[in-house]
């Protein structure tokens, strides 16, 4: 299928690895114009040399750090400053730590409120009058499956995972008469560095090895298996494209069947 995605803006947040590098090859393999952005710049260059190999597309990339409100505006500004408009914005953000609730302080729950939430606020702010100007424009925001279940110790992602699907349901409304489609997307056990991460901490807590703590989430899975970060990619690009016309205020888990929530 064509989704029509041939040099069309898009800025891909967090996407120096895992889902949100998977995700900006995708748009890349479709011929759009992406632009990456991390924290750390030797990772960026490196997310961008591996995406050009792949695709023949030349990506761009800032560094920005998605908790300084100054870093969002610069990078949005660098996007449509390269590409001349911004079509699709993507919002990615690392998660949180693991723990409980009484495990972390004020400090905690302000970075974490930073970090997931207020930055997706601020994305959307600052892309808003650029993806008006395109004539209808996508925000696909990038969650997890806790916003339909919760995922024992993950209380900060809990909750402020949650908060973006709160703000997403609202967009969609307020943005649709502008023809600017909004959705989120919950990725389950995707294996990427951050689950091998969150698995790991459970088998050290349970004293179990991390392959015993794979074979029991994979137990939960209908397919039975981890996904992978391609086949979330895919679902992330056709959201964020032209094809999609009329997804707009969804929550699209892609968890191999894992939650059973309505």
């Amino acid at each position: 299928m064509n989704l029509e995605l041939t040099d069309r803006p898009v800025l891909v947040c967090a996407s120096s690895a895992g889902l949100g590098k998977a995700t900006a090859l995708e748009f890349a393999r479709e011929g759009a114009q992406v632009m990456l952005c991390g924290r750390r710049p030797a990772e960026l260059a490196q997310a961008a040399a591996d995406i050009r190999a792949a695709t023949g597309r030349e990506p761009r990339w800032t560094v920005a750090d998605l908790s300084r409100a100054p870093d969002i505006e610069e990078l949005v500004k660098a996007t449509v400053s390269a590409f001349g408009g911004l079509y699709t914005l993507v919002f990615n953000s690392g998660g949180p730590p693991a723990g409980s609730f009484e495990q972390f302080d004020d400090a905690a729950w302000q970075k974490a409120y930073e970090q997931n939430l207020l930055s997706c606020v601020r994305s959307v702010r600052a892309a808003l009058p650029h993806l008006r100007q395109g004539n209808g424009g996508r925000i696909v925001t990038l969650a997890s499956t806790s916003v339909k279940s919760p995922v024992n110790d993950l209380i900060l992602s809990n909750t402020f995972r949650t908060g973006v699907l709160g703000l997403t349901k609202s967009l969609a409304s307020e943005l649709a008469a502008d023809r600017i489609l909004v959705n989120l997307i919950g990725p389950g056990r995707i294996h990427t560095a951050r689950i091998d991460q969150l698995d790991s901490l459970r088998a050290g807590k349970a004293g179990a090895s991390i392959e015993q703590v794979r074979k029991e989430h994979i137990r939960n899975i209908p397919l039975g298996r981890y996904g992978t970060p391609e086949e979330f990619a895919k679902i992330a690009v056709f959201l964020g494209s032209p094809v999609n016309t009329y997804i707009t205020g969804q929550t699209l888990l892609v968890d191999g069947g894992m939650v059973k929530a309505y």
